[in-house]
């Protein structure tokens, strides 16, 4: 009999092969923050008036952004079902399917980003950044189709189990917006200084290439050859979409949520003032870099249950969410411990302001205590995806950081005077409440699930 303090041999592989697929997406996730971090340098070597403009013109195009990316992500949970299914041959249709709507989004988004900046005025933006604002976001929506293509196909990749170009054109791409950006922004080569507007241009370059890339890579590789992805055309099938739509919708709509919290908590701490609104940016940076490791792992963990569904494996469900927790609990703990030992340090490498300083460190000690439920929160949102269980999360969400987490932080933070540390307990409470209120939801939902219940069709739920 074997020893109850040791895992499994088969829970220690399930570990692994989450941890193999995480990594990649990790990095994956840490190239396309650089991406924000390349355009900043650029537009601070430019000037103010760039970077600012282009700070506004990103918060307009990646808070949107967040709905067509989080609906796509419906994509991973089908194929992964399928392939563990052994139903290959259904993976292609669905694939051909999940194109066109990828399109139809982005084409939605190339429609936002246009009418976006007549509305500018009207959000009390300042006259002189109105301008390099509208270039870069009428620069940048044309690449926005290629966005959610590059997504389309990064999901059908990751959902198959494959999460390594994920990271290699990520990287690729930020060696291709590096010099092209600094280019057109600053009128190299014989290109006319088109300053934030080149920024947007170049951004746009760098998704065309990064979804042929990726388009040329699934037409070419042996690896997926047999699923015959682009072997023929197909004209857009409401049944799918529509399935699509309703699993990948409130995923959608749920990251939306999340990332306005985050947004909204930062214009009420600019209302306090300069000092805390730097100090409140430092903070939430270094939070968003640690966040890019369970959200990693998150997704790994929504391919393994997706394919325990597959297989009609009750036990390797619960067993893949288990090993996604393993993981996330071991991260966040090591995450929290350098918060909490390197505050300081890190603060440091950001500003040299002593005032700002100090509070960004102290908020840091908060985002070490959040390090928990942020990892849990996002992992069970993760393996809740895997089983398609998506509309009653989306409410779930919606109660934790809009009924709870913003009104207290809020309070705290204006009503009673706390100030920015006001705001991160709410912050704190939000996500611990979602923390709790999905992981009782995939328990529940796990343990409901019958092992012989039939794998979902690419069509249907």
């Amino acid at each position: 009999m074997s020893s109850p303090t040791l895992p499994s041999p088969r829970f220690r592989k399930e570990v692994r092969s989450t941890a193999t697929l995480a990594l990649p997406l990790v990095l994956g996730h840490v190239s396309t923050g650089l991406i924000g971090f390349v355009d900043n340098v650029i537009a601070g070597h430019h000037g103010t008036q760039t970077l600012a403009a282009v700070t506004v013109g990103t918060a307009l195009l990646w808070l949107p952004m967040m709905v067509p990316i989080g609906t796509l992500i419906s994509l991973t949970a089908s194929v992964s079902q399928l392939d563990g299914a052994n139903r290959r041959g259904e993976i292609a249709p669905l694939f051909r399917q999940a194109l066109w709507l990828a399109l139809g989004l982005g084409l939605l988004m190339f429609a936002f980003l246009s009418a976006a900046p007549h509305a500018l005025a009207a959000f009390g933006i300042a006259p002189e950044i109105i301008p390099g604002a509208t270039g870069f976001l009428h620069g940048i929506r044309w690449g926005v189709p290629a966005l959610t293509l590059y997504f389309c196909m990064r999901y059908l990749s990751e959902g198959m189990h494959w999460t390594l170009p994920t990271m290699l054109i990520g990287f690729g791409g930020l060696l291709v917006l590096g010099p092209v950006g600094y280019v057109l922004t600053f009128g190299k080569l014989g290109f006319p200084a088109m300053g934030a507007a080149g920024l947007g241009v170049a951004s746009a370059v760098t998704m065309w290439l990064q979804a042929l890339t990726f388009a040329l890579y699934l037409w070419n590789t042996k690896r997926f050859a047999h699923l015959q992805l682009f072997s023929r055309f197909e004209p857009p099938r409401r049944e799918p979409i529509v399935q699509l739509l309703r699993t990948g919708l409130p995923i959608g709509i749920t990251v939306l949520m999340e990332g306005s919290l985050f947004i909204a908590t930062a214009l009420l701490i600019a209302r306090l003032g300069a000092v805390p609104a730097a100090a409140h940016q430092i903070a939430i940076n270094v939070s968003a870099l640690c966040f890019m490791i369970p959200m990693g792992v998150a997704e790994a963990t929504t391919v393994r249950v997706g394919h325990a569904v597959g297989m009609g494996d009750a036990a390797g469900i619960r067993r893949a969410a288990h090993a996604g927790y393993a993981i996330v609990l071991a991260t966040q703990a090591m995450s929290a411990a350098f918060l909490l030992l390197g505050h300081d340090l890190v603060v440091s490498l950001y500003t040299a302001d002593m005032a700002v300083a100090a509070l960004a460190g102290t908020l840091l000690l908060y985002a070490a205590a959040f390090q928990f439920p942020d990892g849990i929160q996002v992992l069970s949102a993760g393996a809740l995806r895997g089983l398609k269980d998506t509309r009653v999360p989306m409410w779930l969400a919606a109660v934790s950081y809009w009924g709870l987490g913003m009104p207290l932080g809020a309070g705290l933070g204006l009503g009673l005077g706390w100030g920015p540390q006001g705001m991160w307990l709410g912050l704190i409470l939000g996500l611990t409440a979602a923390a709790v209120l999905l992981g009782w939801r995939f328990r529940r939902s796990s343990r409901q699930w019958p092992a012989s219940a039939a794998p979902q069709g690419a069509y249907g739920d």
